[in-house]
Order: structure tokens, then C-alpha cells, then sequence
């Protein structure tokens, strides 16, 4: 059976890229559909109304899984990035909880994140490199950029960080994420289009995730996926979340207590850290967010 590359994922409809660079509708066989965007799969083709579809037959070893949470459960989305790029902004101010959440599920995944700050010729821009100041020093990448005010000079800095590379890229609304994908992918808006009138959906289109090409020598792609609220994390025990924490792995197993929390824990070495500056508060306190979410809430 032939090899192909889930390039598009809406519900139980798929779009699957050939060997040859040809996209054809898919759909899996049986009731159930474990793919998502980035998979590698088998497959066969069948006749429908006189159109040739392709039939996912099975799935190829993945090298990770990334998860979206809705208010129900947590369900899988993309497979085998190279990186996630956490689009914020200093308008409206990002969120610190969506960003750890996102790094949390990065770092379990053994994925690479990589921050862009937007909008950096805004009066707030200096509030915002403030708030990550605590993420850089823990060796997270940070690129600054302003995509309406420099259009395609903005790309300069980050298209070497994309070539070669697939990417999922991530960002709040009103974070510009539109017109960095427009800027990086001219036809972007086309495919969308292409893709609702194909599965005759549109009016769900923010739903979809989306694999793009970035250039035609297929060296790097952009995983878009509209609507993106939460990462979900519930694929984590919670007693492995602190090692998630990139800036309290200096201090894990310096605990008093082999299982420690890092709650309120006597001779708790995270939180001394946190007590003297060493890991910010205000990370302390989103992981005691996400902690007990863990503990409590299993879909």
C-alpha cells in the first residue's frame, strides 16, 4: 500500500497528500479515527459518486502527539512536530496560564517551543518582555516582531527558524496570528476555502487543522489549527508535572519528601526557590492551577 500525510483533519473527513504531491478527500475505515494532521499513514483508494477517495488503512509510528482541550475532554490534533511557536502579544497582554500550559504539554511531548512576541511597536511591548523575562531565562527561544507595522520584514528573523522544520504554531485571538500565517503563507485563505467546499462545511472552518507547505521545495511546514483554546494536559499524571516545569528540574529531588508536591511541604526545595527568587511566583502558582486540575478532572 501506498504512503500519505494527513494534511488536514475535520471531524471524521480528512485531506491526504500523496508521494506524488496529490491531495485527496480521506476518510478511515471503521467507526473510529485516531489521525491528525502530520500523521504518516497507509492507504487504498475506493470509488465514491465517481470521485476517487482514499481509505486510511492504518497509521505509522509517531514521534509525538500534541492534544487540544475543549470543555468536555482532551483530544489528540497534530503528530510529529519538530517545534511549537506560542504566538503572544503585548495587545491584548497574553495570558501566562495558556503560555505554561503550552510549554508544560511542549516539554512532555519532548517538542521545542519556541515564543514570538507581537506587536512590539505598541506602548505595552515593555510590560510584556517584563512577564517573560522569567521564561527566557529559562532558556526558552524569544523572538520579537511586529507583523503589521514591518508586513514582510517581520519574517527575517523567524523564517530560520521554520526552514527545515514543521511547525504548529499557536496564539490566542488578537494575537495577529492570522497575518503571520497570511505573511507566510499567501495562499493560506485559498486552501481554507478549497477545503470547506470540499467537505461542504464551511460554516465550521474555524474547527479545522490545517498542514501548509512553506515553500515548494517542501523544506519546512506551518500547522495552523483556528479556534485553538487550551493544550490539554490530562495525558500527564499529575505527579509528573513538576518535571515538566523547566525551571524547577535545577531543584527536583532535593525534596525532604520523595513524593513531594511542592505545595506547602516542609523543606520543599522548589518552593525555598520560589521563597528566594529562584523560580517566579507566579509560575509557582499556575502549576498549583494546573496541579489540582490533574488531581481532580480525568475525561
Amino acid at each position: 500500500m501506498p504512503f500519505g500525510l494527513i494534511v488536514a483533519a475535520f471531524g471524521r473527513h480528512f485531506t491526504l497528500e500523496t508521494e506524488d504531491g496529490l491531495r485527496l478527500q480521506a476518510q478511515v475505515r471503521g467507526k473510529r479515527s485516531d489521525a491528525v494532521v502530520g500523521d504518516r499513514v497507509q492507504w487504498n483508494t475506493t470509488q465514491s459518486g465517481g470521485e476517487t477517495q482514499a481509505v486510511i488503512e492504518s497509521l505509522q509510528p509517531r514521534r509525538n502527539l500534541m492534544h487540544r482541550q475543549d470543555l468536555m475532554r482532551s483530544k489528540s490534533f497534530a503528530a510529529n512536530l519538530d517545534q511549537v511557536l506560542m504566538l503572544v502579544a503585548s495587545q491584548p497582554l497574553f495570558s501566562e496560564s495558556q503560555l505554561t500550559r503550552a510549554m508544560v504539554a511542549a516539554e512532555a511531548a519532548d517538542i521545542e517551543l519556541l515564543i514570538v512576541l507581537n506587536k512590539t511597536d505598541l506602548p505595552d511591548a515593555a510590560v510584556a518582555r517584563d512577564r517573560l523575562q522569567p521564561y527566557v531565562a529559562m532558556g526558552t527561544p524569544l523572538l520579537e516582531l511586529s507583523v503589521k507595522h514591518q508586513g514582510p520584514d517581520s519574517l527575517r528573523q523567524l523564517a530560520p527558524r521554520l526552514h527545515g522544520r514543521t511547525t504548529l504554531l499557536l496564539g490566542a485571538s488578537g494575537t495577529g496570528k492570522s497575518s503571520l500565517v497570511n505573511l507566510l503563507v499567501p495562499q493560506a485563505q485559498s486552501r481554507v476555502g478549497a477545503l470547506s467546499q470540499a467537505l461542504q462545511a464551511g460554516r465550521h472552518t474555524t474547527t479545522h487543522t490545517l498542514w501548509h507547505w512553506l515553500d515548494e521545495s517542501r523544506s519546512g511546514a506551518l500547522i495552523d489549527s483556528p479556534g485553538f483554546q487550551e493544550f490539554g494536559l490530562q495525558q500527564i499524571p499529575a505527579a509528573d508535572l513538576g518535571r515538566h516545569m523547566r525551571d524547577f528540574q535545577p531543584v527536583l529531588g532535593q525534596c525532604r519528601f520523595h513524593n513531594c508536591q511542592h505545595r506547602q511541604e516542609p523543606y520543599c526545595a522548589v518552593t525555598a526557590a520560589v521563597s528566594d527568587g529562584r523560580i517566579s511566583a507566579q509560575r509557582h502558582r499556575i502549576y498549583l492551577e494546573i496541579l489540582q486540575e490533574l488531581q481532580t478532572q480525568r475525561w
